[in-house]
């Protein structure tokens, strides 16, 4: 079987380290331990935690506050598996619901760790789309046609990466009736969650909606820490068990260091704080990124992100979008990612959240790029 390698990750592994200006993360401005860690108290606890084996699933603890932030309830918290990060979670979730010859359909554009692992299980995986003609609204007759009666698995990001849709309840519930008729699962990567630009209102969740669903969220994004590398999997208590023993072959456990930050993050004053910051942090840059996308019309355009640090514009060049990233990268030294990265042509991909100078330099040095291009 020929593998599928991760092409977004592969090329941002090849090219940041040598890229002076990377816009193809996706997230922004991330925490320092001191804005957690922000008290005696909170210091002494984590400095008295004892760096033994963690418990599996994680600290009960821990388990509570994301099902609280997750799933609305601490009631869920057997529901929950902390894992390393989204990217564990995807490929454990994965692992435990698809099969060699399943059917799988992943939204497109879309963040592709799914689509890729499916392949990589010997799944046959087709893509629904999001309609640029409409804002990238799902076309839901679309998926309707694409689900079969075997279909084992619906993948979806909301808010999506790379086009930042949060996805409605009608569309959630739409999205549930094809899953329903098909007795499939749905795969909701939710990692996005509390990046909202133009509400304080968190995005809903397909967590609850549908006895088949399972729900990946990290503290990646919203709350600013990558580097912690920790994120869970939410999922039907009979479920679990399954889960638990892919992650248990995978990682054991996530670390007990990072549990004990995530504890501290996700406390409720906390995580109120820390939304609240990176919110304003997207607000503030958005509109310095509308900016510089309206002043390069008609090369370039956008439909707004609703959520996310992610703007994904459409170009107007006859060249293919790696090739565009590729002389963004060689000429400019900014690192961009593809729309091929996503599924869909005559995008890139630009994180904008960064501090207001850096992406002026970085924006700088794209035009500059685009206007050769264009010449």
């Amino acid at each position: 079987m020929t593998f599928t390698p991760f092409d977004l990750l592969d090329w941002q592994g090849r090219l940041g380290g040598t890229a002076t200006h990377s816009l193809a993360d996706s997230g922004c401005r991330p925490v320092r331990l001191r804005d957690i860690v922000d008290s005696e108290q909170a210091l002494d606890r984590l400095l008295s935690g004892e760096l033994g084996y963690p418990p599996t699933c994680g600290t009960d603890l821990l388990r509570t506050e994301i099902a609280q932030w997750h799933a609305g309830s601490a009631e869920h918290a057997s529901e929950v598996i902390v894992t390393v990060g989204a990217a564990e979670a995807n490929t454990v979730a994965v692992e435990t619901l698809v099969r060699p010859g399943d059917h799988v359909v992943t939204m497109a554009p879309g963040y592709r760790q799914v689509w890729g692992a499916a392949r990589n299980r010997g799944a046959e995986v087709e893509d629904f789309p999001l309609d640029p003609r409409r804002g990238w609204r799902p076309d839901i007759d679309a998926l309707a046609r694409a689900v079969r009666p075997d279909t084992r698995a619906i993948s979806v990001t909301t808010p999506n990466n790379p086009a930042g849709i949060v996805l409605t309840e009608e569309e959630m519930e739409a999205i549930v009736a094809i899953a329903d008729r098909a007795g499939a699962w749905i795969l909701s990567d939710e990692v996005h969650r509390g990046t909202e630009l133009r509400t304080e209102e968190v995005s809903p969740s397909f967590w609850g909606r549908y006895d088949r669903v399972v729900c990946v969220g990290s503290l990646s994004k919203a709350l600013g820490m990558p580097g912690l590398r920790l994120g869970w999997l939410v999922a039907p208590a009979a479920l679990v068990p399954q889960l638990r023993r892919r992650h248990e072959y995978a990682t054991v456990s996530a670390a007990g260091p990072a549990m004990a930050v995530a504890e501290l993050a996700l406390a409720p004053a906390t995580r109120t704080r820390l939304l609240d910051r990176y919110r304003g942090f997207l607000r503030e840059s958005w509109t310095q990124m509308q900016q510089w996308i309206d002043a390069h019309d008609p090369l370039l355009s956008v439909v707004p992100p609703e959520a996310t640090s992610l703007a994904f514009v459409r170009y107007d060049l006859d060249l293919s979008s790696t090739e565009v990233a590729e002389a963004l990268h060689a000429r400019g030294g900014v690192l961009v990612g593809a729309g091929a990265h996503f599924g869909t042509e005559q995008h890139l991909r630009f994180t904008y959240g960064l501090e207001p100078a850096k992406l002026a330099a970085a924006l700088e040095k794209t035009s500059l790029v685009l206007k050769e291009l264009s010449a």
